[in-house]
């Protein structure tokens, strides 16, 4: 038994060897080789009758495999973990410009340039490793010829081993359409400029690094240009003729920046924005000189007439030049300080160009500061009032007061009312401001006639625009506010421009006469400085002139010299011509005793001015009521 175990066991090791062998070798014919006994034979045609049930299938589809990995038209290479090429196909070889064999053996990093970047490289060593199942990245190789190509490289495992599968596709027909789409994409089909996207894309680029880190300045200009009129050209010649003037503005512009020396320093591009809007981008600019003689040229060259197709054109444009340091600028920030700056190139006159002016700029983001946050400041009581007397000439005693309204801002302090009202005036609030105003007015002058019973009571006058008699029922809030209030209608002056009463016909001036019908006094402020049609003065329902202060301002004695007697003259005329037509007449900015003594001496009937009080609180106002009248004047 222990022989025959013997035996048997050597048989199946001799078996198995000879299947390890032949599977590892290339097949041997099917014949039994001569002198075999045929019980050796039936032996191993038995043994080799089953063996290739499992081993030939196998060959086979190695063979196939390697067929098809040398005949596939995707360029392709099996790398070992050392990144080493183990076998190449005639693809791969032909993209590179050499033969399969010679690829053996070389590293697959150097020939698909795999190391020229950081990540790639350690993204292609983590595959090689096993740690990272693919990588997809592009490349551009270039061709024993000469010739670029771009490709797509992808790897990945090949299962069951530690080699790794590279293929390499070219895509360099992709890449050129993508170029071609890109191109259409980003440039105008009108100018074929660089379009609004492009120049966004190169602002961003720019603002991202600051220059100075490769040698630049650090710098970054802009000139945003707009076309005056160009809506005339289009809507009176046609819209081909408006598309022949941009192409040819926008040729002038690429010339003017081509020959401008900032090309020399830095990177230039010309766009456009859309519409009649160009824009020059300058980088590592120099300098707002720099930008304003490239600003000025551009003006130039698009005021020099145009001719299109035997049409001659000549157009101007407007101008905005931004200037400033890359660090910390955004692309939006520098493109609301473009277009600010143009629209004040629009306001001053257009056909110029206007640098970016930071203090301006304040201006304007505080107006609008103010002008987002007046409604609500009104529900927040925000606003507050003070008055001004107004005193008789001739007796010194407090007739009335002017309500003065001031706006106690919680970003900006205390603001007059030359801050805000203009404001109000064009968005609308004036309305709601105005209808506080006068509430808050009447009901205090009713207070102080009732704190002072044995006093002659004081009139109130305050300051309506023009708005507020087209935007509201301007009768009815007042007739309600006096209701409400209890002050008789005699208390209460309503002060309109000289401009806002002149000239007023329909709903303004049916306004003003009911209210005079209802006893209210209606004053013309800066009598003087508008229309002075005397003639509406006799047709309107006025019952008081207020001076402008100009007059007044030329009674005063400066360095010894004399007033001009002019002055005196055009007063007292003005004074008598008011007497005779029944209004009495109130001096403003009164600063001095003898401003005070020549308005007596011409017959005005009140003053107003520093004289005798800046404008105070109620508080103030109450003292001055019981006050002496010679103690007004100190």
């Amino acid at each position: 038994m222990s022989g025959t175990s013997e035996g048997t066991g050597s048989a199946a090791d001799s078996i198995r060897q000879t299947a390890t062998e032949r599977h590892a070798a290339v097949p041997a014919a099917s014949t039994a080789p001569s002198g075999t006994s045929g019980l050796a034979a039936a032996g191993r045609t038995a043994v080799r009758g089953s063996e290739p049930r499992e081993s030939e299938p196998r060959e086979s589809e190695l063979r196939d495999y390697r067929a098809a990995f040398n005949a596939a038209h995707l360029a392709m290479a099996v790398v070992d973990r050392d990144g080493f090429v183990v076998s190449a196909n005639a693809a791969l070889a032909g993209l590179l410009g050499t033969e399969p064999h010679a690829l053996d053996g070389q590293n697959a990093a150097d020939l698909v340039d795999l190391a020229a970047e950081g990540r790639t490289w350690q993204a292609y060593r983590e595959v090689l490793r096993g740690r990272r199942a693919r990588l997809r990245c592009t490349r551009r190789l270039k061709h024993p010829d000469g010739h670029s190509l771009w490709t797509e490289i992808t790897l990945g495992p090949v299962p069951g081993t530690g080699d790794v599968l590279l293929s390499v596709a070219d895509i360099s027909d992709r890449r050129d359409l993508q170029a071609r789409l890109r191109h259409l994409q980003m440039h105008d089909p009108v100018t074929r400029l660089p379009n609004r996207a492009l120049f966004f894309e190169r602002l961003s680029a720019a603002l991202e690094t600051p220059s100075y880190e490769r040698g630049g300045t650090g710098r970054i200009g802009l000139c945003y240009l707009d076309l005056d009129g160009f809506k005339a050209v289009n809507d009176t010649l046609g819209h081909r003729v408006g598309d022949r003037l941009l192409t040819a503005v926008a040729a002038r512009l690429t010339h003017c920046a081509d020959q401008s020396g900032y090309g020399r320093t830095g990177g230039h591009l010309v766009a456009r924005l859309g519409g009649d809007e160009f824009a020059l981008l300058v980088e590592d600019s120099t300098g707002t000189e720099q930008l304003a003689d490239l600003a000025r040229s551009a003006l130039a060259a698009v005021q020099e007439p145009f001719d299109l197709a035997g049409q001659r054109l000549s157009v101007s444009a407007s101008i905005g030049v931004v200037e400033r340091v890359t660090a910390g600028t955004s692309a939006t920030a520098l493109m609301q300080a473009a277009d600010t700056t143009l629209y004040w190139a629009k306001e001053d006159g257009k056909a110029r160009w206007t640098l970016f002016d930071p203090e301006r700029n304040a201006h304007r983001m505080t107006r609008q500061a103010l002008s987002s946050t007046l409604r609500p400041a009104v529900e927040r009581d925000e606003f507050v009032l003070e008055y001004q007397p107004l005193v008789d000439l001739e007796s010194g005693v407090v007739r009335g007061v002017e309500a003065l309204v001031r706006w106690n801002h919680p970003q900006f302090g205390t603001l007059t009312p030359n801050r805000f009202i203009g404001i109000a005036e064009e968005d609308g609030s004036i309305v709601q401001l105005g209808q506080w105003v006068l509430r808050t007015a009447c009901r205090q002058a009713r207070r102080w006639q009732i704190e002072h019973p044995s006093d002659a009571p004081v009139f109130v006058s305050v300051n309506v625009a023009v708005r507020q008699v087209w935007d509201s029922d301007l009768v009815g809030d007042v007739a309600e506010i006096l209701a409400e209030t209890g002050l008789a209608p005699q208390l209460l002056q309503l002060e309109l421009t000289e401009s806002a009463v002149m000239g007023s016909a329909g709903r303004p001036l049916q306004a003003l006469q009911a209210l005079s019908d209802m006893g209210v006094r209606i004053a013309i402020d800066d009598f003087g400085t508008g229309y002075s049609n005397l003639a509406y003065l006799s047709r309107l329902p006025v019952s008081v002139l207020k001076l402008d202060g100009s007059f007044v301002r030329g009674f005063r004695y400066e360095e010894g010299a004399h007033p001009n007697p002019a002055d005196e003259t055009i007063v007292e005329a003005l004074v008598q011509l008011a007497h005779r037509l029944g209004l009495t007449v109130t001096a403003e900015c009164v600063e001095t005793a003898g401003q005070a003594a020549r308005l007596r001496r011409v017959g005005c009937d009140t003053g107003q001015g520093w004289l005798y009080s800046r404008a105070v609180a109620p508080e103030r106002i109450a003292e001055m009521i019981s006050a002496r009248p010679q103690d007004l004047a100190r």
